[in-house]
């Protein structure tokens, strides 16, 4: 008598043979299997973005994670008041381009790369609009990032070169279209279609513009009005510990406040609106508890 091991193997040896065979040689009738192969990887739209000098004075995570819970209300001491947030780091701030990989490893001078930013940079510089970089509009847009220290000036049309443009437009009048609504009472007004922040009361503009960060995809800076309910300048996240000099918080876990790095990062916030740390310093004294926020927009990217 065959084993009960011997003839499982056979069974198996037979099923193989019977995979093996080609097509033809199936039973009348059978359909062959569906050949499937893998489906190729999608082509990259855009290229990889990477700071286009390495960054001075900067911590290795410029992304600073900040607070998504709301945090512990209590009143500081006058003595924890008095004291000041450290200093940032001496370039800590610099306006660096994120360009292609390939650009910053050999160091370009006039990148050829077609920027994310090409068609909006085209129209705010006068260019013909085509959506494509060429040698005329590098030189146009090199001379923009030369004129505002904007690192390095090689001429790609990065998020760095748009969102100072932005900024550049807006300083006469950021609420020229009046989407930030106008009140007799204070109203911080945080733009995040141009990433832009600043406070106005009634039409009088009394802070910034100035740059910000607001939140990334799935951490989104809520829109609409809040109010600022606790203040804190020396808060330090609960859930990361990490500083959050100037706090001012106006929803939940939401606040205004400094980070020591670039505000600038492609990627956004966990809720929060960066600011610089001078600017954030300003702001603390130009709002107070139960002033009005108001957020509108979508950051690009989002």
């Amino acid at each position: 008598m065959i084993s009960r091991r011997i003839a499982s193997r056979g069974v198996a040896v037979l099923l193989a043979t019977v995979t093996a065979l080609p097509a033809g040689t199936l039973a009348a009738g059978a359909a062959p299997a569906p050949v499937t192969r893998p489906a190729p990887p999608a082509p990259r739209t855009e290229p990889e973005l990477v700071p286009g000098v390495a960054p001075v004075g900067q911590p290795g995570q410029i992304d600073t994670p900040d607070q998504v819970l709301a945090p512990d209300v209590y009143a500081p001491t006058s003595r924890e008041d008095r004291i000041e947030p450290r200093q940032a780091a001496a370039g800590a701030y610099d306006l660096i381009e994120y360009v292609p990989l390939s650009d910053a490893v050999a160091k370009v001078s006039c990148s050829k790369r077609t920027g994310p930013y090409q068609r909006q940079v085209e129209r705010w510089l006068k260019l013909k609009v085509d959506g494509r970089q060429s040698a005329a509009d590098c030189r146009a847009v090199r001379a923009f990032q030369l004129k505002y220290k904007i690192k390095p000036a090689s001429g790609f049309a990065g998020p760095v070169t748009w969102a100072t443009m932005m900024l550049v437009s807006a300083r006469k009048n950021p609420n020229a279209d009046r989407k930030c609504p106008v009140r007799s009472y204070t109203v911080a007004c945080v733009d995040l279609d141009r990433q832009l922040t600043w406070v106005q009361r009634g039409s009088r503009v009394v802070f910034g513009p100035v740059p910000m960060r607001s939140g990334r995809p799935g951490h989104l800076t809520r829109k609409g009005w809040h109010t600022v309910y606790w203040r804190h300048k020396n808060h330090v996240s609960s859930l990361y510990r990490q500083p959050m000099p100037y706090a001012q918080f106006f929803d939940g876990g939401e606040a205004f406040h400094a980070v020591y790095g670039t505000v600038y990062t492609t990627v956004g916030s966990w809720g929060c609106v960066n600011l610089r740390l001078g600017d954030a310093k300003t702001l603390w004294g130009v709002l107070k508890k139960g002033d009005h926020v108001y957020v509108w927009g979508r950051r690009p990217g989002t």
